[in-house]
């Protein structure tokens, strides 16, 4: 077989298309442009967000809801540094994101020359944060690399990457053989520890379940045991949907609140699924353990960070349920196991409509308009982790995409662009503040070119409203918080959405129920005490 004679960039979207990328969200520059001419050849998706961060978080949008790595594809310098934020964001909530950029030339001097978007150590900033990141050598390594880092994506935790390739290998030609997809395997625990785990929980009396955002492919299997134990669930912020949250077992989504620290405390056994159970997740000190704690967890560093485990079960969490399923048997709930999930709702949502009591009109009016299988993708705003976290009940995987570990602001809207491209017959909902729009509401026009149905909800309580709090709580002088209004229906209009101002729940109801449907996104501006001001 003739092995062809192609350039660097041919190669690099050859092997991507190889590995099922359809889609590849990016902004073109002077040292990527070999790679652009050959996406379309190659049956490959551009989506060009307004900015390099909006581009990373598309990507991480469309990854959490289609379980395949996101591609974010930029040019050097300046712009990787400006997707660092949204890869960074990524690897904190253990998503593969795929960043691609050139580097500087092979031959490229050490200490630098002030070539075009030269940076000192591009991949030395993103190992910082990331982790992996590899620069290939030469144009016949780049399908390789491609595989490998496909591979490091998708085996164990799944984490970003970076490829880096020297800009004056993209136009290079050399012979590239291909290089097919590496078959990853994705392991259960050990059997002894399954059996011995299968037993402990065959004995409780009093079991309960942690879903997080490592348990999104193990949903069946996860109802299923939740079933044959008469466990009640909760889920963390990533793993909120997981677990329908309208079924009878199911608790809420949330972990902050003093329910499910009272519920933890009173179950003899407690099984923690894909969570690092993280202070990001817990706000008030970790989760006290009463009795035996069982980890499932793909991550074995992971296994005893935060809480350790009487019963550590390192493995595919599909895998892993799975095997522990069969070795339980079948089972449903009994009555009295329904009686002990209702309690624990009745406190759950006590706990949550009390303290998300100013949004909750907006989050009713959520629940009675959206399909199941909705997807809110949120910013870490106020209305978002007060207000939709518990008390939106959501019942699909990956239908609260949410910025959990690194917390950054502006997430919503790009993600909610990439989550609609992934799960086009999915309704989607970005719901933000009013700070936290800012940071990425050029991507309007994104959403507005590529024509999508996409509610975008700002409630608007006038600034930072959270650091308000805090520093009241301070009792310290309430400052550089307070934001100047602005008209974000006009500005909607202004690139060419659709926008509505709205100050009560049946014009929100209304607004919201036209832009599901609508033939652009439609910026829904919630002032007043809808938007919890």
């Amino acid at each position: 077989m003739t092995v062809p004679r192609i350039s660097g960039g041919d190669a690099l979207v050859r092997a991507l298309a190889k590995h099922g990328v359809d889609v590849v969200f990016g902004i073109p520059g002077t040292h990527n442009l070999g790679i652009y001419r050959y996406l379309a050849e190659h049956g490959v998706r551009h989506v060009t967000p307004r900015h390099e961060q909006g581009a990373g978080f598309a990507a991480d949008g469309y990854a959490r809801v289609t379980g395949r790595p996101g591609v974010c594809l930029t040019t050097s310098g300046p712009a990787v540094l400006n997707a660092m934020t949204a890869v960074t964001q990524a690897y904190s909530d253990s998503v593969p994101v795929l960043l691609i950029s050139p580097g500087m030339p092979l031959k490229h001097p050490g200490r630098g020359n002030g070539t075009l978007h030269e940076v000192r150590d591009q991949r030395g900033a993103l190992e910082a944060v990331i982790g992996y990141t590899n620069r290939v050598h030469s144009v016949s390594e780049i399908p390789l690399a491609v595989a490998q880092a496909f591979a490091a994506m998708t085996s164990g935790r799944p984490r970003p990457a970076h490829l880096e390739i020297p800009l004056d290998l993209i136009d290079a030609m050399d012979k590239v053989s291909c290089v097919q997809p590496l078959v990853v395997a994705h392991p259960a625990a050990d059997a002894v520890t399954i059996a011995a785990a299968a037993g402990r929980l065959h004995t409780s009396a009093r079991p309960g379940l942690i879903v997080g955002g490592g348990a999104r492919g193990a949903a069946e299997e996860i109802l299923a045991l939740a079933k044959r134990l008469g466990a009640p669930v909760v889920a963390t912020a990533n793993g909120k949907g997981t677990f329908p949250e309208n079924h009878e077992l199911s608790i809420g989504a949330g972990l902050h609140h003093r329910a499910v620290a009272d519920f933890v405390a009173e179950c003899d056994v407690v099984l923690a699924i894909g969570t690092e159970l993280a202070s990001t997740d817990l706000w008030n000190g970790p989760l006290k353990f009463s009795g035996d704690l069982i980890r499932i967890d793909v991550d074995p560093a992971q296994m005893i960070t935060n809480a350790a485990p009487d019963y550590r079960l390192v493995g595919d969490a599909q895998a892993t349920v799975e095997a522990l399923n069969q070795r339980l048997g079948f089972g449903k709930p009994s009555e009295e196991a329904a009686r002990r999930a209702e309690r624990w709702q009745k406190l759950f949502r006590k706990h949550a409509r009390a303290q998300g009591a100013p949004w909750l009109p907006l989050t009713d009016v959520l629940k009675t308009e959206l399909a199941p299988g909705a997807i809110i993708a949120g910013d870490s705003a106020m209305v978002c982790y007060y207000g939709a976290l518990s008390n939106l009940p959501l019942d699909a995987p990956a239908s609260f995409l949410y910025p959990t570990g690194l917390g950054t602001l502006g997430y919503g809207l790009p993600a909610a662009i990439g989550a609609k491209i992934g799960a086009p017959d999915r309704q989607v909902v970005a719901l933000h503040g009013d700070g936290g729009i800012m940071f990425t509401l050029p991507e309007l026009a994104t959403a507005a070119q590529l024509r999508l149905p996409l509610p975008v909800v700002v409630a608007d309580n006038g600034g930072y409203g959270e650091i308000r709090r805090e520093m009241v709580d301070r009792s310290e002088p309430v400052h550089a918080v307070d934001l100047p209004t602005v008209d974000f229906a006009k500005v909607a209009k202004a690139m060419d959405c659709h926008g509505v101002t709205v100050d009560d729940e049946t014009k929100f109801a209304i607004a919201l129920r036209k832009a599901l449907s609508a033939d652009r996104p439609t910026v829904i501006h919630v002032v007043g005490d809808l938007a919890g001001a």
